[in-house]
């Protein structure tokens, strides 16, 4: 399974860079830094040389192929990330007859991962912490959804998307999902677990001894 990073933060980028084979940004994300996408996406493709995701403003199709067709020439990895609506759908259509890749973003229903991928979509992103949220199974969404386009052998990717915690993507890769895309703090709590630091001091204290 690919991770991505959900961040617009430079430096968090850096951190990971090594194991990182994405990383997905929204506007929330970009005016956190200061920037805007036009300013940070191509600073994140000199770092990660993998799919970078950028969303559209525009709530009509016209207006987010429009902006789809620009985004794309900044760089050959940028993704356009489109929202799950009526006008989200047809600009999918539209981008993917042109060859412009995009992330259909919050889905929350297999009905609404299955349009994007009859339209082209090449991602599909399953909010599945906000879902949760509410009460739902987010992950059982997921489950779902990667049924249905084994099914019909779309080749549309899943995103696990709004990513809570380490469990979420231990989850994800249960399911066999393509990519999940997690938040700076999570991917660290992934490295971690309480029984490897204390080998790890136990070792150090053990060879502290030895060297005396």
């Amino acid at each position: 399974m690919k991770i991505f990073l959900d961040t617009a933060n430079i430096e968090q980028i850096k951190e990971f860079a090594f194991i990182l084979d994405g990383v997905t940004t929204n506007p929330t994300l970009a005016a956190r830094e200061g920037k805007t996408f036009k300013e940070v996406i191509p600073d994140i493709c000199k770092i990660v040389d993998g799919p970078i995701s950028a969303e559209v403003l525009s709530l009509d199709s016209k207006g987010m192929i429009k902006e789809a067709r620009e985004m794309s020439k900044w760089h050959k990895n940028v993704v356009i990330k489109i929202p799950m609506t009526i006008e989200g759908i047809k600009a999918i259509k539209q981008l993917s007859k042109e060859g412009i890749r995009t992330n259909c973003t919050l889905v929350f229903s297999a009905n609404q991962a299955l349009l994007a991928a009859k339209a082209g979509a090449t991602y599909v992103s399953p909010f599945v912490g906000r879902l949760d949220d509410i009460g739902q199974d987010g992950m059982q969404v997921v489950a779902e959804i990667l049924d249905v386009f084994d099914n019909y052998e779309f080749d549309t990717q899943v995103i696990v998307a709004s990513v809570r915690h380490p469990n979420h993507v231990k989850q994800a890769a249960l399911l066999g999902a393509d990519i999940a895309t997690v938040p700076y703090e999570v991917l660290k709590k992934m490295f971690s677990h309480a029984l490897t630091d204390k080998g790890i001091k136990a070792f150090l204290d053990d060879y502290k001894k030895v060297e005396k």
